[in-house]
């Protein structure tokens, strides 16, 4: 096999791994007290562009992730102020937030 073969190969595998699934699965709290995300309520944050952000703090770890739409825009539905957060998103926590 040729040098130049070896390369592309390599290069092909490589491409191939980037598709597989890297790291924890994110839907799951592995904490001290551990347990399924949708046990909690999410509250959420306005951006400062007043864009929608589903957020959870269970007293040790914080979740957020983008408000979208079915067809993946963003929400901006003006909720709150830029930089607010509103809703119970320390809800379901036995953890108390220090701060």
């Amino acid at each position: 096999m040729t040098i130049s073969k070896s390369f592309a190969i390599l290069g092909l595998l490589g491409a191939t791994a980037a598709c597989a699934p890297i790291g924890p699965d994110k839907t799951v709290d592995r904490g001290i007290n551990s347990h399924d995300l949708s046990t909690m309520v999410a509250g959420i944050w306005v951006d400062p562009d007043g864009c929608d952000h589903w957020i959870i703090d269970d007293g040790v770890e914080g979740y957020m992730s983008e408000r979208l739409t079915p067809d993946g825009l963003p929400v901006c539905s003006g909720v709150a102020q830029p930089n607010v957060v509103v809703g119970p998103f320390k809800s379901g926590s036995p953890i108390p937030d220090p701060l």
